[in-house]
């Protein structure tokens, strides 16, 4: 990142099972590859399964002070409960991704710049199941490229299982193809 500072504070929320834990941490990998400093905190809700799951990452070119966060510069938002619980919490002029299937009320706030993308509509029709976060991973990296593409590989890598190395290629797929559907809402 041509020595510029960088210091990027993300949520990641949605249903468990959505793999948003793995988008944090695939994330964090492929910042630490990149020479970053990384945070990772993962939270459950209480109701674990079928309930919220969010990560929180931090990605910075300097000493994270805390991982404990108030305020977010971007949320990806997988479902209605964490759209309704982190909306709010998103900083003034930051970004929030979000995936319209499950959505009933859709962002309002005027304040953001907001994105739209498609991922489980597209993971259906392409039968990607699986990789339906790197799908949203690809958008958000689209709009805000923090981590290159050589970099997701790695942090791949490094965050599956080698016995799932033969995904990688499908993975790095996904990322390319939620580059190719997010589109600006606001």
């Amino acid at each position: 990142m041509n020595g510029e500072f960088m210091n990027e504070e993300i949520i990641i929320a949605g249903f468990g099972g959505q793999g948003v834990l793995s988008m944090g941490k695939i994330l964090a990998y492929s910042g630490l590859m990149q020479g970053l400093e990384v945070s990772w905190m993962p939270s459950y809700g209480p109701e674990m399964r079928g309930g919220t799951a969010n990560v929180t990452v931090i990605l910075s070119t300097e000493r994270i002070s805390s991982p404990i966060l108030t305020a977010f510069d971007t949320a990806i938002i997988l479902n209605q409960q964490s759209l309704d619980k982190f909306e709010n919490t998103v900083k003034p002029g930051g970004l929030l991704i979000y995936d319209p299937n499950g959505i009933s009320r859709p962002p309002e706030r005027t304040d953001l710049r907001i994105y739209s993308v498609e991922a489980s509509k597209t993971a259906n029709e392409k039968n990607m199941h699986k990789i339906f976060n790197m799908i949203v991973l690809g958008g958000y990296l689209k709009v805000k490229p923090v981590v290159s593409l050589d970099f997701i590989e790695a942090g791949l890598k490094k965050s599956l299982p080698e016995r799932h190395h033969k995904l990688i290629p499908a993975n790095l797929e996904g990322v390319k193809l939620g580059g190719e559907i997010i589109n600006r809402v606001n």
